[in-house]
């Protein structure tokens, strides 16, 4: 496959795909990257791959964040290179806290990368239940269950954006 350059000055874009567990984030990411021809860097297939085979059970929420910032620092190195060369790259890493898109917004801006972020705003009792659905079918990137716990731990930390961070990074709400 041969990925083509872009001259336009939007291509040198970043797209982050925020919401919390079950809210369509790689479903969406897919979408999007067909839309634009972009490349997706998802954390939950990165994850898969190097780490959930040897993740303590039951799953330990520190164990697994550490994992998560290693795979999102590394993802970050290698989605700037292919931003940089005109591809639009697709950031599907959840972005569920303020500190994070502020972490990850700032990095953009000094790479020279513009950024769209997009809230994917699905209540919770809904999210839960495409968990389950998830789960029962077993499909998605997971290679296990969501548990009702690991679903309460995760929204213990989910800040949905405010409307500042909406405005800063043109942000676009999906419901």
């Amino acid at each position: 496959m041969i990925l083509k350059r872009s001259s336009t000055p939007d291509s040198a874009m970043l797209h982050f795909i925020c919401g919390s567990t079950g809210a369509g984030k790689t479903t969406y990411a897919a979408k999007l990257a067909k839309e634009i021809d972009a490349i997706i860097f998802g954390v939950d297939d990165w994850m898969a791959a190097l780490y959930w085979q040897d993740a303590p059970r039951p799953l330990e929420g520190a164990w697994a964040m550490e994992r998560v910032a290693r795979c999102q620092n590394q993802i970050w190195i290698t989605a700037k290179q292919v931003a940089a060369r005109g591809i639009p790259c697709i950031l599907e890493m959840g972005f569920g806290q303020a500190r994070i898109r502020a972490q990850f917004g700032a990095l953009a801006q000094e790479a020279g990368l513009a950024v769209n972020l997009h809230f994917l705003d699905v209540p919770a009792d809904e999210r839960w239940r495409r968990v389950e659905k998830r789960n029962a079918e077993k499909s998605g990137p997971l290679s296990f269950d969501v548990t009702r716990e690991m679903f309460d731990f995760v929204e213990t930390m989910w800040e949905p954006p405010s409307q500042a961070e909406m405005s800063a990074w043109n942000g676009l709400r999906i419901r």
